[in-house]
């Protein structure tokens, strides 16, 4: 199961190309279409279970709803038209609710409550300092949030009691004061336990216990080799922890500490990463999302019996993830798919009623039309296998080629998964190929495979990415001749590579807040990052040291005078993670060798839009730009 080879996929695609020797009409759709459809995130479940909360983009900005688990319209509960609000929780025994939002995409993030007629109240006015909400208080009288207030390098925990959303200035006491530079990430139920994590690398931490009655800390995770540990859950009687780790495996898997005698023992493993698990709220149900090629796929246990759940089939959809209500009756199904942006499901578990609640795609646009991504795997320049997601048009055929793009996720690390992204889909739909490269270093497959490119960037990851062309020209509906290359973040920085490093393997380039100058980047980290950035700095170099002569050397900006390939970039005034700057000067620098460039910048955007008049605008324009320079 964890090898496709190229082999197999090229017979079945033969076979494939036998049947269908002419283009199958479809109807093509504009970005304007394309950016009618909704996206929907969160769901969790109000105390009574009657309602959903969740995030939605219906608005055209994203906007906090309900939706009603009967299925009825969903109601609209903020009304923003300038900044996004994101869902975070029901207000337990209540219809109010919290909900987050930054300023133009500036990451520093404030909870904010409401009671859902338009009285909203910032419960974290702190400048400068990013808030995010950590949990509720097993009694439900209180929540946690972590806030970099105090020092904008190290993560503090507070709590706030419901009785203080009340008043006309809300205050909370501080829980865990991190003086250590450590990163606060489980509570337990008595309030008693904080696990900490300390990262060492990108692939090795230390996970440790803070006792607040003892002001003790004990490190959980002694260990030889390099290996990951994430904390999940504690037992409903705080005596056991539930967490991940990949120590002595390739992949993660779930393990069980008895914090009295430190006796471990594996509870779920899988030859895949386990992403998550989680107890439901009175520990009937547990939970673990594992990354199946690319994919997730949801196991349910009931923990009494140790029997698994079943859940129901859904046609042509993948389910990503779940809430469980807290009677335990009712459970969220988000479901997802390559041809639609995930819809929300109702699940009953005693009745097995099945309830669709969302319609996330357009109407008018016809979903037999669009194209599922397809996992293949192709050999790079040294024989490893590159999993990747494939998107064919309907329309290509050997007598009609089309143009291609090989697309390269955000990282270091990251992962493109089966799912549906409007802007692949658009390209795909008008006679685009696209093949979603996850090369060596990329997540999910493994400890070995995520390190291969570790201080190799912007070498054996982009032979991978070259190489990605031949699996194209093999399929033979391709143009050999019109393959380009368009990433977003650590993407961005390979399609620049890939023009300033090769600038002959691919026609165009399309980079979006990309990183151009490795050195600046490193630097500028921002300050809340400061528990990763020596980890970071193991996996990229240090650009205070001897690496920096080598980070130079892979910074496509002080190479832009080899850029020969026609660049689009685009660009967050407000990124704090890619600065504007970055994209300037490669803007610049490959302006000065007469080759066309289009620049589109968003002063009200920053490591991501999500704006849809910005994202029809922009991914409108690499089209535009593709139709001229690669089709």
């Amino acid at each position: 199961m964890f090898r496709i080879t190229l082999t197999c996929f090229s017979i079945l695609f033969v076979i494939s190309c036998a049947e269908h020797t002419k283009p199958i009409e479809i109807e093509q759709y504009t970005i304007d279409q394309f950016y009618k459809n909704k996206s929907i995130g969160g769901g969790q479940f109000s105390t009574d279970a009657s309602q959903l909360l969740v995030s939605s983009n219906e608005s055209g900005i994203f906007n906090v709803y309900a939706l009603p688990v009967d299925g009825s319209s969903p109601i609209q509960l903020t009304k923003s038209s300038v900044e996004s609000n994101f869902a975070v929780s029901f207000i337990p025994n209540s219809k109010n609710f919290i909900f987050s939002a930054d300023k133009g995409g500036d990451e520093n993030s404030r909870l904010y409550f409401s009671n859902g007629d338009g009285t909203e109240k910032d419960l974290t006015p702190f400048e400068k300092s990013s808030n995010s909400f950590f949990g509720w208080a097993d009694d439900d009288q209180s929540f946690f949030f972590s806030s970099n207030k105090r020092d904008p390098r190290f993560f503090d925990v507070y709590e706030m009691n419901i009785s203080e959303l009340e008043k006309e200035k809300p205050s909370a006491k501080i829980f865990y004061q991190n003086n250590d530079g450590l990163d606060a990430a489980l509570i337990s139920h008595n309030k008693r336990y904080v696990i900490l994590t300390r990262t060492i690398t990108t692939t090795d931490n230390q996970m440790m216990l803070h006792d607040r009655e003892s002001g003790t800390t004990t490190e959980l995770t002694p260990h030889e080799e390099e290996a990951t540990y994430s904390p999940q859950f504690f037992s409903k009687d705080d005596q056991f922890l539930y967490y991940l780790t990949n120590e002595g495996n390739e992949f993660t898997y779930l393990v069980k500490l008895n914090l009295s005698t430190g006796e471990k023992e594996t509870v779920f493993k899988k030859d895949w990463d386990i992403w998550y698990a989680y107890e439901s709220k009175n520990g009937k149900y547990r939970v673990a999302g594992v990354n199946e090629d690319a994919s997730t796929r949801i196991y349910i246990t009931e923990t009494t019996t140790g029997n698994n759940v079943s859940l129901p089939e859904i046609k042509d959809g993948d389910i990503t993830s779940v809430s469980i209500s807290r009677d335990e009756k009712l459970i969220r199904l988000t479901v997802g798919t390559s041809t639609s942006p995930s819809n929300i499901y109702v699940y009953n578990f005693d009745t097995r009623e099945l309830k669709k609640i969302t319609e996330t795609l357009n109407p008018e646009i016809n979903e037999e039309h669009l194209v599922q991504g397809k996992v293949i795997r192709y050999k790079s320049f040294d024989g490893l296998e590159i999993p990747s997601i494939y998107y064919e048009p309907k329309t290509a055929t050997a007598g009609n080629k089309v143009p291609a793009l090989v697309w390269v996720h955000g990282g270091p690390g990251g992962q493109s998964r089966v799912g549906y992204f409007s802007l692949i889909q658009y390209l795909v739909n008008h006679g685009y190929a696209v093949l979603a490269v996850n090369n060596r270093g990329s997540d999910g497959y493994g400890k070995t495979f995520f390190t291969m490119d570790d201080q190799k960037h912007g070498d054996v990851d982009l032979k991978d990415c070259i190489e990605a062309k031949k699996f194209l020209i093999s399929t033979g509906v391709i143009d050999e001749n019109k393959i380009g290359i368009i990433g977003g973040s650590y993407g961005g920085y390979m399609t620049m590579a890939a023009l300033s490093f090769a600038p002959e393997e691919f026609a165009v380039g399309v980079n979006i807040f990309g990183v151009t100058n490795w050195l600046r980047t490193l630097k500028s980290i921002p300050p809340y990052w400061e528990s990763f950035k020596k980890a970071l700095y193991k996996e990229m170099g240090d650009p205070y040291t001897a690496d920096s002569v080598r980070l130079y050397n892979i910074s496509p900006v002080f190479h832009a005078s080899n850029v020969t390939k026609p660049l689009m970039v685009l660009q967050g005034a407000n990124d704090v993670r890619v600065l504007k700057v970055e994209s300037d000067e490669i803007v610049e620098g490959v302006k000065a060798n007469g080759v066309p460039v289009e620049y589109v910048v968003f002063d009200d955007e920053g490591h991501g839009f999500l704006k849809k008049e910005n994202e029809i605008e922009g991914y409108g324009k690499v089209k535009t730009f593709l139709d001229k320079y690669l089709k």
